[in-house]
C-alpha cells in the first residue's frame, strides 16, 4: 500500500506557532488523513496512550481569538 506525499507548500501554511510549539489544527490533520475532525479526535482519545502527552490540547479563548484574527479559523 503506497502513501502519497503531501507537498510542503500544502502543509506549511497549516502550521501555526502556539504556546511555543508548531501545531496543526484538528480540521487540517483530519483533511490530510481523509477523515472528519470529530473522528480524528475520537480516535486520539480512544488511543491516547499511543500519543505524547502534549499531542492534543484545546485552545484558550485568547488563542481562538488570535487564530480568528489571522484568518486561520472562522469565528
Amino acid at each position: 500500500m503506497g502513501h502519497k506525499l503531501v507537498p510542503e507548500q500544502v502543509i506549511e501554511p497549516k502550521i501555526f506557532m502556539i504556546r511555543g510549539h508548531k501545531v496543526m489544527l484538528d480540521r487540517d490533520l483530519a483533511e490530510l488523513y481523509g477523515v472528519k475532525p470529530i473522528r480524528l479526535r475520537e480516535q486520539v482519545k480512544r488511543n491516547i496512550s499511543r500519543f505524547p502527552k502534549d499531542f492534543m490540547f484545546q485552545l484558550s479563548i485568547e488563542e481562538v481569538e488570535f487564530m480568528v484574527s489571522q484568518n486561520a479559523i472562522l469565528p
